[in-house]
């Protein structure tokens, strides 16, 4: 979408044309048709009484530029759609504003090319009003015209053209460009019908914003034959016609982040094929041989990754990037400039400066021959002073070497009774920290020997256990002596009896019901004895222990 600057270029001059008187002020009658063909050609609805509305204090006189650019932001500017011919606009302002500007009859070039060396102009514009063309954007544009005319670029005749320029101005408008290429001060020598040609693709690639064009080969969808159609490149489509008259358009391709591009094999007896993929559906290319198929192709993917990125047209990068490159140069110079203009004040301070110090010593050089005289006077007294002075120097010598000898004797006598008082201190120290040790190791001797009786007692202590616990022991090996005897008379015994129970009973015996009681747990296992047979048993196991 173009931007707001790049729209109200030609809208100005189409306003400046209905400025009659050069004042800045234009009738509102004359305002509201140039409202009502801006909207037309915008596609905007046409408010007739918001114009009317917004001016209704100054219904007779004039209207000022101030008071139309609030009118024209908001209710035809800010309502863009991105749907507009953006050429008819220019066709549009152009028809009101060249005829009172432009004679066609003394120059070389055709009412058409002059109309696009106007919008040429108007892209290559700085953004500042009334509208010019620096010299850096001029050279971009002749150099591009000779490239697309296929002649070389003279530097030197452009640096003598720039110097004189330089002398009136540095940039021109878009009349004086007009008159600059159609008067052929650049274009010498180069066919009119070439010249138009170039300009034609000059202004294809800047203002129309085509990247690329060219007649290729396109196959059909519905009856798959091949038709050469004329390729017209942009950043967001790619449209084709029957011929570069770009009188009947037949289609067009519209290029989005989902897009690709693809190379494709030779088949169907054509060659150099590749192949556009979009979401709705893929078109088949023939270019005619490869270098132009390898610069379509590449040609398509960049726009392809400008879409992904977010980036404008290629042109109009560059644009941007030469108006940021002259914007930090400027402001780097304006830098520069004012660090000179405050070096150069620092030097009229230093010269001001000079200069009173210069006046200053010829004031001092009169004072001095003026003091010449007073010295040459004072002369023969300085001798005499002098004189009296070595005398007195000899005097003061002897009394400072006497007051140095007994300052030197006084810091001695201080430094032996510093040294004697920092001695007395030291022993007292000594002293003191003997004392303080003897005390601690009396103080250690005395813990030592209660640890000593302390440990001596437990020692003791232990013996008496161990010797104790060793008596245990032997009693309760004696005890375990006895038992294991009486269990051996026990098992004896009980042997003894199993087998005179199993002679009376037999092998077999019934087992009657259980009571509710808890089972008896024996050697033998549970319920291996009823109640009677076990108080039996426990009668005679207590009077073989007895």
């Amino acid at each position: 979408m173009l931007s707001r600057d790049e729209i109200l270029k030609p809208i100005w001059y189409a306003f400046t044309a209905l400025d009659v008187d050069r004042n800045g002020k234009v009738s509102k009658s004359q305002l509201k048709v140039l409202s009502h063909n801006l909207c037309t050609i915008l596609k905007i609805p046409h408010n007739t009484s918001a114009l009317e509305e917004h001016f209704k204090d100054d219904d007779e006189g004039p209207v000022s530029t101030q008071g139309y650019m609030p009118y024209l932001n908001m209710f035809i500017l800010d309502k863009i759609q991105a749907n507009f011919d953006f050429n008819e606009l220019n066709k549009m302002c152009w028809t009101l504003s060249a005829p009172k500007r432009i004679s066609s009859k003394h120059l070389l070039i055709s009412g058409a090319d002059t109309f696009k060396v106007w919008c040429i102009f108007n892209f290559l514009s700085e953004d500042k009003y009334p509208l010019h063309i620096v010299t850096e954007e001029l050279e971009y544009f002749l150099r591009r015209l000779f490239a697309a005319v296929g002649c070389s670029w003279n530097e030197d005749r452009f640096e003598d053209y720039k110097m004189q320029l330089s002398v009136k101005k540095k940039n021109l408008n878009a009349w004086e460009l007009i008159e600059l290429i159609g008067l052929g001060h650049f274009t010498k020598g180069i066919n009119t019908q070439t010249l138009s040609m170039g300009i034609n693709v000059v202004f294809q690639e800047l203002v129309m914003d085509v990247i690329k064009q060219g007649y290729m080969m396109k196959k059909g969808h519905k009856r798959k034959n091949w038709t050469e159609r004329w390729f017209e490149l942009h950043l967001n489509y790619m449209s084709y016609y029957v011929s570069e008259d770009l009188i009947e358009q037949k289609g067009c391709i519209s290029l989005d982040r989902n897009c690709c591009v693809e190379s494709l094999p030779d088949k169907d007896g054509k060659k150099n094929l590749f192949i556009i993929k979009c979401v709705e559906k893929s078109f088949e290319i023939s270019a005619s041989d490869k270098k132009t198929k390898q610069e379509w192709i590449q040609a398509i993917q960049d726009c392809i990754v400008r879409i992904r990125q977010g980036l404008s047209s290629p042109h109009r990068e560059s644009r941007q990037k030469r108006r940021e490159m002259r914007n930090r140069l400027k402001a780097e110079q304006e830098m520069m400039e004012n660090r000179m203009r405050k070096l150069q004040l620092a030097n009229e301070r230093k010269q001001a400066q000079l200069e009173a110090m210069t006046k200053a010593r010829m004031q001092m050089e009169e004072k001095v021959v003026e003091k010449a005289s007073e010295v040459e006077q004072y002369w023969q007294r300085t001798q005499e002073l002098e004189e009296m002075y070595s005398q007195l120097k000899k005097a003061l010598d002897d009394e400072r070497q006497a007051k140095e000898d007994e300052e030197a004797l006084r810091i001695l006598q201080a430094r032996l009774l510093q040294e004697e008082a920092n001695k007395r201190l030291e022993l007292e120290k000594i002293h003191q920290q003997q004392q303080e040790i003897l005390s601690q190791s009396q103080k250690e001797k005395e813990e030592l020997e209660r640890e000593r009786r302390e440990k001596e007692s437990a020692l003791q202590a232990a013996q008496e256990q161990l010797e104790s616990l060793r008596r245990q022991r032997e009693g309760a090996q004696e005890e375990y002596m006895a038992i294991t005897k009486k269990l051996e008379r026990a098992a004896n015994k009980t042997k003894n009896w199993k087998h005179r129970v199993s002679k009376q009973e037999g092998l077999l015996r019934i087992i009657s019901p259980g009571t509710k009681s808890p089972a008896k747990i024996t050697n033998w296992g549970p319920a291996a004895f009823t109640e009677t047979e076990l108080n039996e048993l426990e009668r005679i196991w207590q009077e073989n222990n007895n």
